[in-house]
């Protein structure tokens, strides 16, 4: 058995609604953060180096060249001839409307190009700009809003200097759900402080607010050129194993319900910035043994499906929540 038969993933979610391949393009649009500009903050989040993520670095080539090039690396690998342009990089939410559509337009307007994935953070998504990605849905095109949540714990997120709260992301949801949009929730695994308690709890959080058709989960790892590296160097960060991770994942995926999507269920950087841990890039290594791990306990997806009824909650995990969720989200 593969990977796909035990997950719902998005590559087969889109080839049973397509028809064939339909694969993900990574776009760098230009924008920036309200994190890194001073509306929220400077810096940006501590883990947070965007071009150990992003394929075209920081250099902004006109979105089209992008889809070209990330077109011909695909069609060589899979052979796909439908895309998905995923705005990426930074917030691609965090500018006026109107310049939103023309860099949305110049995606679409690729005859190949079926629909949009855009990555933003929980408080950058105003009316405006949720009803522009619902005229699309209207149109016929592939939407998809990505809302970078991390972690359900509010004092995580003060503490990754993320710059928002869960109370924001439930109103994004919220808000997206009303106009019908599907919604991936980011969310990291390992971040400083948190176990897989905390991964767990995070999770049902995510589940208990409803309205999530698919979920992105991340191992942290540190870049250079990022805080958490110097908190690294110091002994102040202790990355997961390769194992803690793969027995983590594998019990996210048995506790998501079978008809969630998975967009991703692991996260790599490339070499030359990728300080730790080493086994973040290789993705397949870690993709291999998150199947393994469900094959050798003989379940999949939604083998223990989290329902408000059925939750069980450690005494471990009552005092994560005491200590991790302030009065806003928990």
């Amino acid at each position: 058995m593969t990977l796909a038969d035990r997950v719902n993933t998005f590559g087969q979610v889109m080839l049973a609604r397509y028809g064939e391949r339909v694969h993900k393009v990574a776009i760098d649009a230009g924008f920036t953060c309200p994190n890194r500009d001073g509306s929220k903050g400077r810096g940006g989040c501590t883990f947070c180096n965007n071009a150990s993520f992003s394929p075209n670095g920081r250099e902004i080539n006109p979105v089209p060249m992008q889809i070209e090039a990330g077109r011909r690396v695909i069609a060589r690998r899979t052979g796909a001839r439908k895309f998905i342009a995923y705005y990426q990089a930074y917030t691609n939410t965090y500018a006026d409307p109107a310049q939103l559509k023309a860099r949305y337009d110049e995606a679409l307007s690729e005859p190949d190009v079926v629909g949009l994935s855009v990555g933003t953070r929980p408080d950058c998504v105003p009316p405006p700009v949720l009803e522009l990605l619902a005229a699309y849905r209207d149109q016929g095109h592939e939407v998809w809003l990505e809302l970078g949540l991390q972690s359900a714990f509010d004092r995580t997120l003060e503490r990754v200097n993320r710059g928002h709260g869960f109370a924001e992301y439930r109103q994004a949801l919220r808000a997206a759900r009303t106009r019908g949009l599907q919604v991936c929730t980011h969310l990291i695994v390992g971040l400083p402080g948190e176990t897989a308690a905390h991964a767990r709890i995070s999770l049902e959080r995510v589940l208990e607010e409803g309205g999530v058709s698919g979920l992105k989960l991340h191992p942290l790892h540190v870049v250079k050129g990022t805080r958490l590296a110097n908190a690294w160097r110091r002994g102040e960060y202790r990355p997961w194993s390769l194992e803690e991770y793969i027995h983590t994942a594998a019990d996210l995926v048995e506790l998501t319900p079978a008809h969630l999507v998975f967009h991703r269920l692991t996260g790599t950087a490339p070499a030359n910035l990728l300080l730790a841990p080493a086994w973040c890039a290789h993705k397949w290594i870690v993709l291999n043994g998150i199947e393994h791990e469900l094959s050798a306990r003989g379940s999949r997806q939604g083998s223990r499906p989290w329902t408000q009824q059925s939750r069980c909650v450690t005494a471990r995990e009552l005092r994560a929540r005491r200590s991790g969720f302030n009065a806003t989200a928990g």
